[in-house]
């Protein structure tokens, strides 16, 4: 008999070092390069077992329980789950009540709900007792979000395609400041955005890793989407250039959060009072720590 709840489980945020869009595929979707880096900033779930075959979202709700990224996750995998182990009807399939405590803020470029349905499928895959393989979550998980696979990973990675592929990789420890200046910035308006540069030639992992090589305050290529936010979102300008007069800074995903390097915490944290200082109210500003391995990848490895 397996668990019959699973709780304080973290879903960490990620910052992206770099963004390259290549190219637009004949399926709609955008070719992109990028390296994803988790970050100690973490969202909180719990997961209650039930035998009525029904999901429930409690917690902190960002929009209608139907969209939200951790619920479609569940259902992604609840034609796997019988409670009896016989036919899976709708009568003998197993629930679940989802509870989410969030801190990462929603249409920040830092990959939350993505995080979030990641963690679900870590979690119900034990709960429910599928013991599916990575690789049969990670099929599962780029039709919930591009960003998805990624926190299926081990840690930080060279991300390519749509988001699906990722390789590892190995970053000296780095601190961070990330400024949230409380706007919410839709992806696929970004992605849509005439003005987007869609011919950014690609890297490698290799020239990647030897750019990186020298100082870790150093930011290599660019975020192909960070001229467009910045001129859509005067906030998300205003927060680059408070930034940018500490050196350099970078805009995270399809935004609205910016980061700046930095090599320790105690320099990180001071950056951080400093800013809360001159930031207009309602803004948010942490100092994080990169993360050499998710949370739960030691779950992932053990799976299947």
């Amino acid at each position: 008999m397996g668990p019959r709840q699973l709780l304080g489980l973290p879903a960490p945020a990620k910052i992206n070092l770099f963004l390259h869009v290549l190219g637009r595929r004949d399926d709609g979707y955008h070719e992109i390069q990028s390296a994803f880096v988790p970050i100690d900033l973490c969202d909180t779930l719990d997961f209650v077992l039930r035998d009525d075959g029904r999901i429930v979202r409690e917690g902190d709700l960002t929009g209608p329980p139907e969209q939200d990224l951790a619920v479609r996750a569940a259902r992604a995998l609840q034609p796997r789950a019988s409670g009896d182990g016989g036919a899976r009807s709708v009568a003998n399939l197993l629930g679940v009540t989802i509870g989410v405590e969030k801190r990462i803020p929603v249409g920040a470029g830092l990959g939350g709900g993505s995080s979030d349905a990641a963690t679900t499928l870590i979690a119900l895959n034990r709960l429910w007792g599928l013991r599916l393989s990575r690789e049969a979550l990670a099929e599962r998980a780029w039709k919930i979000g591009a960003d998805v696979p990624f926190f299926l990973s081990d840690g930080p990675a060279f991300v390519e395609g749509v988001g699906e592929r990722c390789t590892g990789l190995h970053l000296l420890p780095t601190w961070y400041v990330v400024v949230y200046p409380q706007v919410h910035v839709s992806t696929a308006e970004i992605f849509s955005d005439p003005k987007l540069t869609r011919d950014t030639k690609g890297t490698t992992i290799a020239g990647f890793s030897t750019a990186l090589s020298g100082s870790k305050r150093h930011l290599f290529g660019a975020n192909d989407l960070e001229p467009v936010v910045r001129c859509r979102f005067p906030p998300v300008e205003e927060a680059l250039r408070l930034l940018e007069r500490h050196g350099p800074a970078r805009m995270s995903g399809s935004g609205s959060a910016v980061y700046s390097l930095l090599g320790s915490a105690g320099e990180a944290q001071w950056l951080v009072e400093s800013l809360r200082a001159q930031m207009p109210p309602g803004w948010s500003a942490w100092a994080v720590a990169a993360l050499d391995e998710l949370p739960l990848a030691d779950w992932l490895r053990d799976a299947g």
